[in-house]
């Protein structure tokens, strides 16, 4: 047994010792037709007869022997012998090899008459034009697609052998509860092993998840025991780090070897790789960024090992909008949101966090930092790794600024138009336009003189062209489980939002206009990036006030004091308005049914929603 956590191997070095130690293998099943999409075939297939077996109409027409057609003109028709009438699909009579369409004959007291000739197999289709008996109809190492279905089974195959490469998936961990049961506090619903069999059977393996193991190190040795020798590749998800209840390593290492117990990547650093009766056993960390990691760049070149083609992911090239930094000595692989905005590619990176699901979600790409560099700088143009087809992330619609609830219901409507939004306050928001780092920059931001927006886009963007875009004119104000008002917040927990943001702005000049110290204010910087983030912080008891939109104090069934109505809009480059994606959007908010959404969301007004006020900055 070799344990090195504390000495890391690279990643490279991981998909080595694998391969060299304990490559999967495939078995090979004879699985229905029905049930074998998304296979992989283990050896070619050959039809069982010829389709067609006999030669067909192509037409509704007449049969008819193409010798007998020989000089049939407008000036000089003929009268055909032993013509027979025949409808598309029928077959044609032995000694017959031609069909002339209905439409070009003539019939004269009961016979056919007609005024050009046929030439040999016109409309005729020959045995076996689809397919000759004992034909290879697909290759071995082919994944059956949906249209491969309906050939197969009109060339008579019943049964496709199949490359059979069995995965068993073990989730551990006392805190574990089943998917559909809501958890309660210190309790996780088990996710991971969900996320990894769903993988598995898109690439053709067939995954069986077994139920929930506690922290038990005889429980985990029965499943682990048990699954080994039903599998031909197991996952055990959680118990991989030096916890006290990480027994994982430990286990492996009893019943076989343990190759690996750490590897120099980030997100997954503590997976453990080991062997069992020969069968390679992959411990997936239990945050579940770090399992889909691993699940990408480990257990996706070792199903390749086993001989089912995974394709690569497609590349393009992008500018980063944010810098990003990263340790020497390792990989890290960061979840990326991209778009086509002013012609080129733009990369936003996403929440770093190893347990924040919606990353995953919301990410349409991966960046690889690699381990001898210490990160990546904004605007410099780099590499991703695509995980939806280019055509998407060129059709995507990408928001930059100030957070509110119905930027979501807006990428509902809009759907299935793609639209990612990246929260980085209304001053966030006018820097990221001025960059052309996204189409629509939603912002609030209040001047001293009372107005909003529109004197921070001439001081940021002069010499720009600006359309701002009424989203609808909305009440902020503070949210509490006891009423309170703004001047309470003084003497309980606060939240605030963050800086740069609009109501974080608007809290900044209330507070000037009365003369508040900031710092009187207890948790005046713990700072949220959404107002659903700062009313969930005063619903857990986090704080017990915050300031945020009506619409999420409703959402969250707290109470709201509205302290000011403020317009809340996007900017938008003039130039870009006549973009398709731009002009869905602006549709939208005219609509009748987004302001009856709006109306219903409450704390919204709709009386200037869709105004729209072009500036020459």
């Amino acid at each position: 047994m070799v344990s090195r956590y504390l000495s890391l191997v690279t990643l490279e070095e991981a998909i080595e010792i694998i391969l060299k130690h304990c490559p999967p293998v495939t078995g090979r099943v004879i699985a229905p037709l029905m049930e074998s999409v998304g296979r992989i075939t283990a050896e070619p297939v050959f039809a069982g007869y010829s389709v067609p077996e006999a030669h067909l109409s192509a037409m509704d027409g007449i049969a008819v022997r193409s010798r007998d057609t020989h000089g049939a003109t407008d000036k000089m028709p003929i009268t055909i012998p032993n013509a027979i009438r025949v409808n598309t699909g029928n077959v044609v009579p032995s000694g017959y090899d031609a069909v002339i369409m209905i439409e070009d004959v003539w019939e004269e007291s009961g016979e056919y008459v007609i005024r050009k000739a046929a030439a040999p197999w016109q409309h005729v289709r020959p045995v076996g034009e689809d397919i000759a008996e004992s034909e290879m109809a697909i290759p071995r190492g082919h994944r059956i697609l949906y249209h491969d279905i309906g050939a197969l089974a009109a060339y008579g195959i019943t049964g496709l052998p199949l490359l059979s490469l069995r995965g068993g998936l073990i989730p551990t961990g006392s805190e574990l509860v089943p998917h559909g049961t809501r958890p309660a506090p210190g309790q996780v619903v088990e996710s991971n092993c969900q996320m990894a069999a769903a993988y598995l059977r898109s690439l053709g393996v067939v995954a069986e998840v077994y139920p929930p193991v506690p922290d038990e190190p005889d429980q985990i040795r029965e499943a682990l025991d048990r699954a080994v020798s039903e599998h031909d590749l197991v996952i055990i998800s959680a118990g991989s780090s030096k916890g006290t209840k990480d027994y994982t390593a430990e286990i492996i290492g009893e019943l076989g070897d343990l190759l690996v117990h750490g590897v120099a990547i980030k997100p997954g650093k503590p997976v453990i790789i080991g062997k069992i009766r020969g069968k390679p056993v992959i411990g997936l960390p239990g945050y579940p960024l770090s399992a889909l990691t691993i699940l990408r760049e480990i257990i996706t070149p070792l199903i390749r090992m086993a001989g089912i083609p995974v394709l690569e992911s497609a590349t393009l090239r992008a500018e980063l909008t944010r810098s990003l930094t990263s340790d020497i000595g390792t990989d890290e692989f960061a979840l990326m949101t991209a778009g086509l905005v002013g012609g080129r590619y733009i990369a936003t990176p996403l929440s770093r966090g190893a347990g924040v699901q919606m990353s995953a979600v919301r990410s349409n790409g991966v960046l690889r930092i690699p381990r001898d560099s210490e990160g990546a700088e904004s605007g410099e143009s780099v590499e991703l790794s695509l995980t939806v087809p280019e055509g998407v992330v060129r059709s995507g619609l990408i928001f930059s600024g100030s957070h509110d609830p119905v930027l979501d219901r807006m990428a509902d409507l809009l759907s299935p138009l793609p639209v990612h939004s990246t929260h980085i306050g209304s001053m966030g928001g006018i820097l990221a336009l001025k960059r052309r780092h996204c189409h629509c920059a939603p912002m609030h931001l209040l001047a001293p003189d009372g107005t909003y927006n529109v004197s921070y886009l001439k001081r940021y963007l002069p010499g720009e062209e600006v359309t701002l875009v009424c989203v609808a004119e909305r009440e902020q104000g503070i949210v509490s489980r006891d009423d309170l008002t703004f001047d309470d917040i003084t003497r309980v927990p606060f939240i605030n939002r963050q800086k740069g943001s609009g109501t974080r702005m608007l809290l900044d000049h209330l507070l000037k206009e009365r003369d508040i110290d900031p710092r009187a204010i207890t948790g005046y910087d713990r700072e949220m990036t959404t107002h659903l983030a700062v009313a969930l912080a005063v619903k857990s008891g986090e704080a017990d006030a915050g300031l945020c939109v009506a619409s999420a104090a409703k959402t969250t069934g707290l109470s709201f004091v509205p302290i000011g109505t403020e317009r809340y809009e996007l900017g938008i480059m003039t130039e870009d308005l006549s973009d398709p994606r731009i002009r869905s959007l602006l549709d939208l908010i005219e609509s009748d049914q987004f302001k009856t959404l709006l109306t219903g969301m409450g704390g919204y007004r709709t009386e200037v929603t869709g105004m729209r006020q072009t500036l020459s900055l």
